[in-house]
């Protein structure tokens, strides 16, 4: 029963998202106005307000639901497990990705939420491996066998696709696997890591560790015996 809460909290943000940015478009075309201008345009003021809104807009129904997919699964993914800094990592990988695409892409609306896609992406999959959890680095796999493909998204091939976005997605979902890499979930410990012997003595550590917690109850007993 909690795994299935966890589940269900894990997937409502996700969720919340794809129907705001459903209901931006749906919007478009009932009342016939067009918000490709609120997306980033590099190097000019009006291009500013995009770093804000232009994952919230799209260019067609084909552009967004191609987004949808992958944005629930991933954004699902990093919520399940990384619950305590999902929010703050999708806030910064929002800021970065759509400030690093004002400054370096090339003149044009850079419009779509692809951007934190690939940021997502980019910290499962880096994140795995850096804390060196086996059942993270199991996810980044994942990741891996599912949208591997996505690699191809960061280069110059396609006309018509903010392949900028990409590229400054994953490069802020690297950094930012890399700088909270010791917040969240870690790796586990298992019983025989806290038995190795120290290199130095050959003795056994948690010898040390029994030592100093009776020394300690001795200690505590003679302080007790002094206050009476």
């Amino acid at each position: 029963m909690k795994e299935k809460s966890k589940f269900i909290e894990s997937i409502f943000f996700p969720a919340l998202f794809l129907l705001v940015i459903w209901g931006v478009k749906v919007a478009e075309n009932l009342f016939g106005f067009r918000l490709g201008t609120l997306g980033i345009y590099p190097l000019t003021v009006n291009g500013i307000p995009g770093i804000l809104f232009s994952p919230l807009i799209h260019g067609d129904y084909s552009h967004l639901f191609t987004n949808s997919g992958p944005l629930l699964v991933l954004g699902a993914t990093l919520f399940y497990f990384y619950r305590v800094i999902a929010f703050r990592l999708l806030a910064l990988a929002w800021l970065m990705t759509g400030i690093w695409v004002w400054f370096g892409a090339r003149e044009a609306w850079h419009i779509g939420s692809s951007g934190l896609i690939y940021a997502m992406a980019s910290f499962l999959f880096f994140s795995g491996f850096i804390r060196r959890s086996v059942e993270l680095i199991a996810i980044s796999l994942v990741i891996v066998f599912l949208y591997g493909g996505m690699i191809w998204g960061i280069f110059p091939l396609r006309d018509g696709i903010s392949w900028e976005s990409h590229l400054m997605g994953g490069i802020a979902g690297f950094v930012l696997a890399v700088y909270y890499k010791d917040y969240g979930p870690q790796r586990k410990k298992y019983s025989w890591e806290y038995e190795e012997d120290d290199p130095e003595t050959g003795e056994d550590e948690t010898a040390h560790v029994v030592d100093n917690q009776a020394y300690d109850q001795v200690d505590s007993r003679t302080k007790k015996g002094a206050d009476q």
